[in-house]
């Protein structure tokens, strides 16, 4: 069972390494709040003029304290717990279905070959990276 959990972890690696993902986990809460919490200073100070200044001033500082904090997303996953890494194999193997495969390759091969297919798992997957791991998700330009 592990080695199918691993080869579903490495596909998901191959899918995020396409789309070019970076994720944030820890950090992005930070720049909001440093974003909200200007902007709302600001407008307690200078009104809706105030509230414009702070929302820049705070997204400057935002930007600032969570620069090099964006891993790739391949990296996040092999670094999530057995457990996590349960979970989302689950929710990957509701869309896998009842897809046999023998190997990584053969499996790579099956999902990179049917775009349905690999948008709905890579939908899930930044899905879970969202709403699981309370992760901010970029593309990398």
């Amino acid at each position: 069972m592990y080695h199918r959990v691993d080869d579903v972890m490495k596909l998901c690696c191959e899918l995020s390494v396409n789309q070019e993902v970076q994720t944030t986990v820890k950090g992005s809460g930070k720049g909001a709040a440093a974003a909200g919490g200007l902007a709302f200073a600001g407008g307690l100070v200078g009104g809706p003029l105030g509230i414009a200044v702070g929302g820049a001033v705070g997204g400057l500082l935002g930007c600032w304290l969570t620069s090099g904090q964006f891993k790739p997303l391949p990296q996040i996953i092999m670094e999530l717990s057995p457990q996590q890494q349960q979970k989302l194999y689950d929710d990957l193997m509701i869309i896998l279905g009842d897809i046999q495969w023998t190997d990584l390759v053969q499996l790579t091969a099956l999902v990179m070959g049917n775009a349905t297919l690999k948008q709905q798992l890579t939908g899930a997957l930044l899905g879970y990276v969202t709403k699981e791991l309370q992760a901010e998700v970029r593309y990398v330009d």
